[in-house]
This record gives structure tokens, sequence and C-alpha cells, in this order.
């Protein structure tokens, strides 16, 4: 099986597991007084489009930009400190060229965003993409923070939603077949990785690949001003809080559930755009509107529109930044 045509299966299976969680989410839409076509879920969507406060939207798209515009400023203080000469200039077009090509390729925006930045000013790609890893590591234990504090504040409601999904509500035995075959996978890969390793070509570019990455890795504890990096990877989760906050005061359905409601539903937000999918989708159309009803008493309907428009609201931010930014970097990368 050529690396192509693994590839293929790859992709298609993420995209079809892609299309069944939208889809299965689409269900809990249910439309009095018509047949529940997919035509009439469509218009129930459209009209909770149209019943929004652009305004909130329009905040949501400006507060998004600038978590954007920090978070490229944070990178760039790892790459400054692993050796880079990059400008925030470079970093921020390349960190909006990543977050485009996630939407398409899960995970592949890390990957894309060093090359990217490589086109730019010939930062080595490897030590790029070892700041990246350091970031999301950084933003790991964010989230973690993040959990910990929101199931402090509501940990009967979000152990409730927990239990009532269903894998929990499947028993242990689903559980421990899911865990086996994580387990089979992890050895299977050990022994693959163990079979290349041998070779010593594959095993010399490995070696090159390393000594690179752990430069970027390391840049962590190089920072030039450590506290400026604490205060910028506050500032990025902050904002994301307060565009989770902006959107719900958006639409009638959910404009008075509360902070604390917010809280909840960002970090519900943030497990399921964690998925390997593309920008999340599927994901976070499934598991957010199923919180908002079991926690908040929403109507599934309304719970699954809202998501719907903001996810859709948030990947129309994406794709047209990250259009511009693409084609910025196409017509800089011709003058160097």
């Amino acid at each position: 099986m050529t690396k192509r045509f693994r590839s293929i299966i790859q992709y298609t299976a993420i995209l079809g597991a892609t299309i069944f969680l939208v889809w299965f989410s689409l269900r809990g839409i249910k439309v009095e007084g018509t047949a529940n076509s997919f035509q009439d879920k469509w218009n129930y969507l459209y009209s909770t489009w149209q019943l929004a406060d652009k305004a909130w939207l329009l905040l949501m798209a400006g507060l998004s930009m600038i978590s954007h515009l920090i978070r490229a400023e944070r990178w760039r203080m790892l790459l400054q400190s692993a050796g880079s000469n990059s400008t925030l200039h470079q970093s921020f077009l390349s960190l909006l060229v990543g977050y485009i090509v996630n939407l398409v390729i899960p995970r592949g925006g890390e990957i894309s965003r060093c090359y990217n930045l490589q086109q730019l000013n010939k930062t080595s790609i490897e030590v790029s993409l070892g700041t990246v890893v350091m970031e999301r590591i950084i933003d790991v234990l964010c989230l973690a923070i993040l959990l910990a504090f929101t199931f402090f504040l509501q940990a009967d409601k979000l152990l409730a939603f927990i239990q009532s999904l269903p894998l929990a509500a499947s028993g242990n035995s689903k559980l421990t077949s899911i865990l086996l075959l994580l387990a089979v996978g992890l050895v299977l890969l050990a022994i693959g990785a163990w079979i290349i390793w041998r070779k010593p070509a594959v095993r010399n570019w490995f070696q090159k690949i390393f000594i690179g990455f752990k430069e970027g890795l390391l840049s962590i504890l190089k920072l030039k001003n450590p506290a400026l990096f604490v205060f910028h990877s506050i500032s990025i989760w902050l904002l994301y809080f307060l565009m989770s906050y902006v959107v719900m005061l958006a639409f009638p359905a959910t404009n008075s559930l509360g902070i604390g409601a917010v809280l909840s539903i960002f970090a519900l937000g943030a497990i399921a755009m964690a998925a390997p999918l593309p920008g999340g989708a599927g994901a976070y159309h499934t598991l957010v509107p199923a919180g908002i009803t079991f926690l908040y008493a929403v109507s599934r309907s309304d719970s699954t529109a809202f998501v719907f428009v903001f996810h859709a609201w948030q990947t129309l931010i994406m794709i047209i930044a990250g259009a511009i930014a693409l084609l910025h970097t196409s017509l800089l990368s011709k003058k160097l």
C-alpha cells in the first residue's frame, strides 16, 4: 500500500467521521409544523442566524483576531529564543495559514505554519516545529487548569452530563475495549518504529531532525521575558472565554444563561475542538449542543442551531483571514 493511498484512506475516514457527526447533530433540530426535512432544518439554521445580534458577532470576530495576534507574538518569543529572527508580521501570517489548513487536514496546520515561516525567513522547520509543540504543551496545561476550575465550580452538573454520554452509559466494557485497541496500536507503532530505526540512513535523518526539534522545544528555557510569555498565555485563553461569552449574548436562546454556563460550554467546546477532525467539526456540533441542553434546559433544536451558527461564523473568519494571509505570503515569498 503506497503512502499516497494510505493518506487518501486516512483523510476519507476523517471526512466520513466529520460528515456523520454533523448529520447526527442535525437530527437534534426539530422544526414544529414541518416535515423536519433536511431543507426545513437548514431554514431553521438560517432563521437562527437572522435572529442573532450581528454587533456581538462582529465583536467576537475582533476578539478572535486579537487572540490570534497575541498567539503569534507568543510564538515569535519562542522562535526568537530558539535563534530565529522572525517578525510578528511573519509569525502572524504563518499562524493564520496554519488555521486554514487545519480546516482541511486535522493538525496539518501545525506543520504548514512552520513551512510557511520557512518560506518567509528561512527558519528551520525542525526548530519551529519544536516551538509549536512547546506551545501546544502550554495550551494543554492552560486547558487542564480551566477544566479543573470549571469542575470545581460546577462539578455536580458536569459529572451528571458525562455520565449521560453514550460512552459512560454503556458501562466499563466499551471503555476497556477502546483502551485495549489503543494499547495494541501503540505496541504495533513501537515495533514499526524499531524496524525503521535499525536502518542507518533513516536513523541519521531522524537524529538530524531531533537536534533541531530539541532546540525549538527547549526555547521555553531561554525566554528573555518569561513573565510576558505567561501574560500572553493567560490573555489568549481569557479572550477565548470572552469570545464564547459574546457569542452567547448574540442569540436569544442563550443570552440569559450567565457566566457559569459560558464557562461550562467553553470547557466542553475546548475538549471537542481537540478532536482530530477538521476544525473540530462534528465533535463540536455533537458534544456542545448536548451539554447546553442537559445542563441548562435549552431545547435541543435551539442549542444545535446556536452551535452550528457559532461554529460556521468562526470558520468563516478563519477562511477569510487564512486566505488573505496565504495570498500575502505568496506575494512576500516572490520578493525574497
